[in-house]
């Protein structure tokens, strides 16, 4: 084995023994009080660390203000310079260091009790300073950091996960659902796919509708002329109920099977009938899942007494991940 290979690997293997091993170990108590804590929280959670485990401060605030809990990074260095500004007797402080001695952390200890903020621990050592003056402590337990412990690996990974951990648990206790992270990520894919689909759905004059009586030759001119071409079109039975849906590839396939007058037959007599259709109170990444599932490019979209008040192309599910 390539000796270089051979380090990744064992430095991987050591981080995932020790998430297995946090994971095994972790105490359901205290837990259980600070996900209930930060639920109960009327401030924000103000998330602090020093050097590398500050880097996970971040990205664990970053976490928490993505799932619905109003949160900031607080640098210890700085917070004992003027930005103890930011914290207020209703926020709870997380604090992270793996040796709970870090001195910077323990500097911020006392001004934060002082201002009368809660403190919630995220420490390997249960017996550090850091820990006796806490409120609630998610011990970490004894981590053996990888290649050979000079620099945090193992300790920094494992708060990462107990950090992620503990955002989703709040998150999952307020009932934030997808449609309340469209909040947090209107931009990028994720966004974009919690959208619901009467957001970018075909509608109006862009929706291209036919009765099951019109022969296929004028059911062919509405698909032709409705705006943004959609490549098939919706067929309604007399009380506007959808019955059919007839699309270009039906088209081709009918002009090489024959037979002769097909054009002049009415569209009930070839369309496809019953075909799928989605609500447009569902989201766009529902949608694209069911065209996926079923191999279809269009969908008729329907409200609560089945009559179409659009089409969704998966076209339109490709131009909208694009930004």
């Amino acid at each position: 084995m390539n000796h270089k290979a051979g380090m990744a690997r064992e430095v991987i293997l050591q981080e995932a023994r020790t998430l297995q091993t946090l994971a095994e170990r972790l105490e359901e108590e205290p837990f259980s009080r600070a996900v209930d804590l930060i639920v109960q929280c009327r401030g924000r959670v103000v998330v602090s660390g020093m050097g590398k485990a500050g880097l996970i401060a971040r990205k664990i605030s970053a976490t928490l203000s993505s799932t619905g809990t109003p949160s900031l990074y607080l640098h210890p260095a700085e917070a004992v310079h003027g930005d103890l500004g930011r914290v207020l007797e209703e926020d709870v402080v997380l604090i992270l260091s793996n040796s709970g001695e870090t001195e910077e952390v323990v500097r911020l200890l006392d001004p934060v009790k002082r201002i009368g903020a809660s403190i919630v621990a995220l420490t390997g050592n249960k017996d550090s300073t850091l820990a006796r003056w806490a409120d609630i402590v998610l011990d970490l337990g004894t981590i053996d950091e990888a290649g050979g412990g000079f620099a945090p690996t193992a300790s920094t990974t494992a708060m990462l996960a107990l950090g992620d951990a503990l955002a989703l648990a709040v998150q999952k206790e307020r009932n934030f659902a997808p449609e309340d992270l469209i909040k947090f990520h209107p931009g990028g894919y994720l966004g974009r796919s919690l959208l619901k689909v009467k957001e970018i759905m075909r509608s109006g004059e862009k929706t291209p509708l036919v009765h099951e009586e019109d022969p296929v030759k004028d059911v062919v001119l509405v698909m032709t002329t409705t705006p943004g071409r959609p490549g098939a079109a919706i067929v309604v039975d007399g009380m506007g109920r959808l019955t059919g849906i007839f699309t270009d590839g039906d088209l081709r396939r009918r002009l090489l099977e024959g037979p002769p007058g097909f054009l002049e037959r009415p569209i009930k007599e070839v369309m496809t009938r019953d075909p799928k259709r989605i609500d447009g109170e569902k989201l766009v990444s529902e949608a694209h899942q069911v065209l996926r599932n079923y191999r279809i490019d269009q969908i008729p979209v329907v409200d609560d007494r089945d009559r179409p008040v659009g089409i969704l192309d998966v076209q339109d599910i490709l131009d909208f991940k694009t930004p």
